[in-house]
């Protein structure tokens, strides 16, 4: 249904957005079909049982209001429970399915210390600003490579914001002296899609200030190679030798909190 995005490290895993889109379609789709059968039955029962005036009133087997009908192979009973156990099913099937995708988007793919890269996101009275593994800082844009895990650790220094992205399907509060997290990840087909350079906007979700309106950013996630070049030259002696060749991924230096 949704097409996984292929590490480098050559596991298969999805991005938050994918996830969250299959499991939408899926609740719409079965939504969609149990409405539709629920409707055209509902209307059959409305037209064969129609008064059309040539039934009697001995003839017309009504309802007791509170009363459960036991059934002893009457036909109402095996309706009813028919109905009840086919809703069930469907009700803990979705359930099953759907808690076991958000589990994965809470823990995030397994893919080990190699390959992911740890973000320092702070949010203040209005911006945002991000830290990089070796040190680097930059405020108002994250830029990130594709094809690649990106984990973010998310505080704040003054008041409550939440960083999220909509277009992301990432949301997580940033608290004064806490810290929260939260990951994404972009494909190579979707930064294609865009041109060879993806953009996403990020907003803050928690009302902090007069400025709050103003408060937004941007995610702009770049081809690997082309992110490499731009994170060895962010000035930091350390960067080279952070950044490693395609699959071997970004590590924090010793002594960085990341």
């Amino acid at each position: 249904m949704i097409d996984p995005v292929i590490l480098q490290q050559g596991s298969d895993w999805r991005a938050q957005a994918e996830v969250f889109d299959e499991i939408f379609f899926v609740f719409l789709a079965l939504g969609t079909l149990v409405g539709t059968i629920v409707v055209a039955y509902t209307l059959w029962n409305v037209y064969k049982y129609r008064d059309d005036g040539n039934r009697s009133d001995e003839e017309f087997d009504a309802p007791v209001v509170g009363e459960l009908p036991t059934g002893q192979g009457g036909p109402k009973a095996k309706k009813l429970f028919l109905s009840f156990g086919l809703s069930a099913i469907v009700v803990i099937s979705l359930v099953v399915y759907a808690y076991g995708l958000l589990l994965y988007v809470e823990d995030g793919p397994d893919t080990g210390d190699e390959g992911d890269i740890e973000i320092m996101v702070e949010g203040y009275q209005y911006g945002w600003a991000y830290e990089y593994p070796n040190g680097h800082t930059e405020r108002g844009e994250l830029i990130v490579p594709a094809d690649q895990r990106i984990d973010l650790n998310i505080t704040s220094r003054d008041v409550w914001h939440n960083f999220g992205s909509s277009d992301l399907r990432i949301k997580s509060d940033a608290i004064p002296g806490d810290h929260s997290e939260t990951w994404f990840a972009v494909s190579s087909e979707d930064v294609e899609a865009q041109g060879g350079e993806a953009t996403y906007r990020v907003e803050c979700f928690e009302l902090c200030g007069p400025g709050h309106s103003q408060m937004k950013s941007q995610i702009t996630v770049l081809p690997q190679d082309e992110w490499e070049e731009w994170y060895a030259g962010t000035g930091n002696s350390s960067a080279s030798a952070n950044v490693q060749t395609p699959g071997a991924g970004v590590t924090a230096p010793s002594g960085v909190s990341a």
